[in-house]
């Protein structure tokens, strides 16, 4: 088994090290070329998740064609602003009038594209064909864990059952349970949503607000995340498993998110744009809260967490009185 991993950020590298956990031959493609040479010549990757080591089943390179070649598998760890480009680049090996047509992808990225409202299975549907090969990965899974063996488990979303079970073995281990699921759009919904609902509770952990504020963002939110998946067909009882309050419990929570930490930046002060120069990596939620808000708008359903992350982000606003405005919505029964 020889499987692609496009993308070689944290997640990519977790995973390329779940695989290779596994005896599979891993090809990862990254985009600077520096961190392929590194891998291929230390067997770590220089920028991310750098204690990982790899065996020498593990190569990289650049050339995403290099990458592809002879693969049984493709997974896409890209931040989700980067897939339909980084797709786009992949059309000639495996896209539908390629001679990859069925070769199984899955994405790892969670995000909703601004304007069109796609998911990223949309993206790789329209860019690459043949739908029923595609999925979805999505849970509490912090990449920091998965590289070090800490049980953890997640969902596979596909609507055709034979590929969510084929990614299913593909990553189970004895430390990674795999659950399957055919809600991709709830899956892949919560996924996005609760990167935004992290960064609130960042704020509030920045402010001091307490651990009371922070329950009631997280219950809301949920809340909010799930009226949206309803306006677009998602399951309800997705959004209490392992892609909705599973992840968002972590994505909350965890020292690790990087959600989350962007909320305590932008409480002192700080930027979105200083944080991810800082930290080298993209927080998420902030795309997000920008084309989940222009969902929300298209179907009529009020998002009063995602537009308060907003505001905050891209609107200079004001931390306390946006807390107060929330406070101050009109009482309703729950």
């Amino acid at each position: 088994m020889r499987v692609a991993v496009i993308g070689a950020g944290s997640w990519g590298s977790a995973i390329a090290w779940l695989l290779d956990s596994k005896g599979y031959e891993v090809a990862i493609w990254a985009r600077e070329s520096e961190i392929a040479q590194t891998i291929n010549t230390q067997q770590r990757n220089p920028q991310y998740m750098t204690d990982i080591r790899y065996s020498d089943r593990v190569s990289a390179s650049a050339d995403i064609a290099e990458v592809l070649r002879d693969v049984d598998a493709v997974v896409m760890a890209t931040p989700s602003v980067g897939v339909r480009d980084t797709a786009e680049s992949m059309k000639e090996l495996v896209g539908a009038q390629s001679p990859g047509a069925q070769i199984p992808l899955i994405v790892l990225s969670k995000g909703v594209e601004c304007h069109t409202s796609y998911l990223m299975t949309d993206i790789l549907e329209e860019v690459l064909g043949n739908p029923s090969r595609i999925a979805a990965l999505s849970g509490p899974n912090h990449a920091e864990e998965i590289a070090r063996g800490l049980p953890s488990a997640t969902t596979v979303a596909a609507h055709d059952a034979q590929t969510a079970d084929f990614f299913s073995d593909l990553f189970a281990t004895e430390f990674f349970r795999v659950y399957t699921n055919d809600d991709v759009t709830g899956v892949e919904l919560c996924g996005a949503g609760k990167n935004v609902v992290a960064i609130a509770c960042g704020v509030a952990d920045g402010l001091g607000l307490g651990d009371n504020a922070k329950a009631s963002l997280m219950t809301r939110g949920l809340a909010e995340m799930a009226r949206l998946g309803q306006a677009v067909g998602a399951n309800p009882r997705t959004y209490m498993g392992l892609a909705g309050m599973g992840d968002l419990i972590v994505t909350c929570t965890s020292q690790h998110s990087r959600n989350r930490a962007l909320g305590e930046e932008i409480a002192s002060g700080g930027s979105l744009e200083a944080f991810e120069e800082r930290t080298h990596m993209v927080a998420e939620g902030a795309r997000a809260c920008r084309s989940i808000k222009e969902l929300g708008q298209r179907r009529g359903v009020d998002l009063p967490l995602t537009q308060a992350v907003y505001s905050m982000l891209y609107e200079n606003a004001d931390l306390s009185q946006i807390m107060s405005a929330l406070m101050a919505r009109p009482q309703r029964a729950e």
